[in-house]
């Protein structure tokens, strides 16, 4: 069973990517991953995204990880792949190598590093649109590529018959309420929201689900959010979002990123070592107790 994209929705998690203290691929932690996140109930995966560390991770690995993500989810759920890359040509390659996989759709945010125009990165996705394989999803995170695609790029790209989706990870309520308006039934593409903080409401308001960082560690949590807003049960979901943000304000906020906290609290978990590639640091001793107390204090209560 292989996946139209149109199917997509709910909860897709955007796996980090468990590594040993070489920096390779620390296959039985990822396998472990995968597992818990299966059991968890979640509704795809989002390999080699942002908190998968992809910008920083060699293609040995990159190529190793989807792999693996082949051989141990196939077509159990969808799965989809980033291509994130300034050159054209090798985020076309990383396209062609996720459909020899078997992945569903592939994920890229726009190329950085030079000053590019609106009207540049229009047409650096028209390529990239027409010369994958898979269908397309759109990312949109100016806080990590110090570029932004605009509202009316956004527009115009969705139309293009290839691109399917749209990641929003801008923390801009005024831009998604806008790009919704923009949803009809002759351009239905999907919407994702990456800020987990912003599920209940942009779940309520229409977005197909969240590609939520913090379901790497609680994903049953994030599903049953995801779940309890979709049928108004506005008593849990109120519930769970607060759960929801304690992840975020005692996990998140310790280290760089947010991938700092998430793999050192996953490590606590019993999932990898919590190692991250550089030029990401690893967390401080301080930083690791303040996580450990929270997980020791933190019960998801999870209505079934």
């Amino acid at each position: 069973m292989y996946y139209n994209p149109s199917q997509l929705y709910g909860i897709i998690p955007p796996i980090v990517t468990p590594l040993t203290e070489k920096m390779e691929l620390d296959q039985l932690a990822t396998s472990k991953l995968l597992k818990h996140l299966l059991h968890g109930g979640v509704h795809g995966l989002f390999v080699l995204g942002t908190t998968g560390e992809a910008p920083s991770l060699t293609d040995k690995v990159k190529l190793n990880l989807i792999r693996q993500v082949a051989n141990e989810v196939g077509t159990q759920i969808p799965w989809l792949v980033g291509i994130t890359d300034n050159c054209l040509e090798n985020a076309v390659g990383w396209a062609k190598q996720a459909k020899e996989y078997g992945a569903t759709a592939v994920v890229a945010a726009p190329p950085f590093y030079y000053p590019t125009s609106q009207s540049a990165l229009y047409s650096f996705f028209e390529a990239l649109a027409e010369q994958s394989p898979l269908p397309l999803f759109l990312y949109n995170i100016p806080s990590h590529t110090s570029v932004r695609l605009e509202r009316d790029t956004i527009f115009h790209l969705l139309k293009l018959p290839n691109v399917v989706g749209y990641k929003d990870s801008t923390l801009n309520m005024m831009d998604f309420h806008w790009i919704s308006q923009m949803r009809t039934e002759t351009a239905p593409f999907l919407y994702f929201l990456g800020p987990e903080e912003y599920l209940l409401e942009t779940t309520l308001l229409g977005a197909d689900g969240g590609v939520s960082g913090g379901a790497n560690l609680f994903p049953q949590l994030y599903v049953r959010l995801y779940e309890s807003t979709r049928r108004q049960d506005f008593v849990t979901a109120h519930q769970l979002h607060q759960l929801v943000i304690n992840v975020s304000t005692n996990v998140y906020n310790q280290g760089q990123t947010v991938i700092n906290g998430i793999k050192f609290a996953l490590a606590e978990l019993g999932i990898g070592n919590g190692l991250t590639a550089p030029p990401l640091r690893n967390l401080s001793s301080e930083e690791q107790e303040k996580i450990r107390i929270f997980l020791k204090d933190f019960t998801p209560n999870i209505p079934q």
